[in-house]
């Protein structure tokens, strides 16, 4: 979950490589992958497909049990808005999706009105929860 990304394991990210325009997007899914290499595209097995992923930059040491270095992936699944905007997430969005226009390289981005798919609920007004509108 994107909430329990630490900003520490973020530190030595270099870029985010985008594989798609991501303008359009209300919302990705981040995740921290244990891959081999600091920057060359991370295999991808996830039902859906890679977005976008960070790169490392020389200072990155590998796990010394492991010799894997852990990267963000942005990846979206069948399910999602972009594919079913009348499905599961036509509103709100999974646990560890953010907006990308959050997201850069060392930031982990953060859940907007418009990434929940629009203006805050009843509830939320009521409890006085507000997220940036990015």
């Amino acid at each position: 979950m994107s909430a329990l990304i630490d900003p520490e394991d973020l530190t030595h990210e270099d870029a985010l490589v985008w594989l798609e325009d991501t303008s359009s997007l209300g919302y990705v899914r981040q995740a921290l992958d244990r891959i081999t290499g600091r920057t060359r595209r991370p295999p991808y097995y996830r039902a859906g497909r890679l977005v976008w992923y960070a790169t490392l930059g020389p200072g990155a040491r590998p796990s010394r049990a492991s010799g894997t270095y852990l990267r963000r992936v942005f990846w979206l699944a069948p399910h999602d808005r972009d594919q079913q905007p009348d499905g599961l997430y036509s509103s709100g969005s999974p646990s560890e999706a953010v907006d990308p226009r959050t997201v850069s390289p060392g930031v982990k981005g953060y859940k907007t009105e418009r990434s929940e798919g629009g203006p805050a609920s009843d509830a939320m007004r009521e409890l006085g929860i507000t997220l940036p509108k990015t």
